[in-house]
């Protein structure tokens, strides 16, 4: 009769009694004493009664143990009955992490670090990498679980994940602090009445079609050239009253305003405006964004023929695109009226680490950030509105364009706190007066 070998009898929870698959050599067992614990000790030859129980079944001590299977036999015989010891191999050692084993030299990465497997000590262990990263879940997590308290919600980007913070502060954003004379230059000052103001505005309901679509300026420090193409372009609809309806070349500045502007490692403000006002620009189909530093193609002198430049079709335009002085708006209401009378207008902010998961609601930089981890970043301001908050107060909110793609924030744009200079982005607004073709003649250029 054939030994049959041991199994496991396992009890389900519903009474149902079933058979589990046979195991080798019974691993993982303690040595002993099974066939130590026979009266007889090890028996000669086949006894199938020479055996001894083990984990509900019989383990065997007899001489049958010898042949090349012998996944029955008691974990002691060899040692027992034969006196032979096994010198059990030394561990491969290994290191845990998150659900998995790894290699001495092996590494994973996690977020934007990289682990690494190392000896410390007598083991090994993971180390990783402390960099703050773009995307941090306990800022997100924390956000969303309070986002009454703070008014916004959070998301994870794909485009950010596993990308360093610095690289987001230098690649995102793009924008250098204008010099100290620049920052006191005295605004513009307008007669209007602020309580006429209405409580909401919005540029793209109020000229469809004028405002510049959201772009992305991909990971280029470029801030300071999309947010002055585009508020050009949006003044030069507004003011011509959709006659040249155009978007001007952000790649134009990045390539060829190189004095003292330094391409996707950020711009002034004040230096692009001034290279439009010298020069001008060329629209966008002439010279397409590409987000990278490359040698300027267009001449930085001369019209839209030697840059080789198709004319619209709708005016007789010759000359690029060119503005009047760049002037600064001093306060809330002052941005509000510039915004009605003629455009969008361009403002810089501070970001914080937080802003770069902003989802939707109206955006306060929170006490997560990491506080000495900012930058500073340019966009449109293109309209204003209120709302409540959640405890009932009124929160007033401006509209504002970035450049980072219709996949972040509100279909690309994002609300912040309006009167209280949020991250600075009442300190240093501009805005500019295009050089358009008579809406008359359609052929003279006039301006301020």
């Amino acid at each position: 009769m054939t030994r049959l070998r041991w199994v496991f009898i396992a009890i389900t929870t519903i009474s149902f009694i079933g058979i589990v698959s046979a195991v080798s050599d019974y691993i993982g067992l303690p040595p002993g004493p099974y066939c130590g614990a026979i009266h007889r000790g090890c028996c000669p030859g086949r006894q199938d009664d020479c055996s001894a129980p083990i984990i509900g079944t019989l383990c065997y001590c007899d001489d049958f143990c010898n042949r090349t299977r012998n996944e029955d036999c008691c974990p002691d015989f060899l040692s027992f009955c034969k006196g032979i010891v096994e010198i059990p191999p030394e561990p491969i050692k290994t290191c845990y992490h998150n659900g998995q084993y790894y290699g001495y030299g092996k590494t994973a990465k996690e977020n934007c670090n990289i682990c690494k497997c190392e000896p410390m000590g007598n083991d090994l262990k993971m180390l990783c990498e402390t960099n703050a990263c773009l995307m941090e879940e306990n800022i997100i997590s924390t956000v969303n679980d309070m986002s009454e308290h703070y008014g916004w919600t959070a998301s994870n980007y794909s485009e950010f994940w596993g990308r360093h913070l610095d690289e987001g502060i230098k690649l995102r954003l793009g924008t250098l602090q204008p010099h100290r004379f620049v920052r006191t230059m005295n605004p513009v000052r307008r007669i209007y009445d602020p309580n006429a103001l209405p409580r909401f505005f919005d540029a793209e309901e109020k000229w469809p079609g004028y405002v510049t679509p959201i772009q992305n300026q991909g990971w280029c420090g470029s801030s300071w050239a999309l947010s002055t193409a585009a508020t050009a372009s949006d003044r030069f609809a507004v003011v011509s009253q959709g006659l040249e309806r155009v978007q001007l070349s952000a790649q134009n500045l990045l390539s060829c305003n190189n004095r003292g502007q330094q391409s996707c490692n950020g711009g002034y403000l004040d230096k692009a405006w001034l290279f439009l006002r010298k020069f001008g620009v060329v629209d966008e189909n002439c010279y397409p964004y590409t987000g990278h530093d490359e040698k300027c193609r267009i001449p930085k002198k001369g019209n839209l023929l030697t840059s080789r430049c198709a004319p619209p079709y709708d005016v007789d335009r010759k000359e690029k695109y060119k503005v009047g002085p760049a002037y600064r708006l001093g306060n809330e209401t002052d941005i509000m009226y510039e915004i009605i009378q003629s455009g969008p207008v361009q403002a810089t902010i501070k970001v914080y680490h937080d802003f770069f998961s902003y989802r939707g609601g109206v955006y306060r930089h929170t006490d997560l950030s990491a506080q000495d981890r900012t930058g500073y970043h340019s966009v449109r301001i293109i309209g204003w509105g209120q709302e409540q908050d959640y405890r009932g107060r009124v929160q007033k909110y401006w509209k504002v364009a970035n450049s980072w793609g219709r996949e972040w924030g509100e279909n690309g744009y994002f609300r912040i706190v309006r009167g209280t200079n949020e991250c600075e982005i009442e300190s240093f607004v501009l805005a500019t007066w295009p050089l358009t073709v008579d809406p008359v003649s359609k052929n003279d250029v006039y301006g301020i």
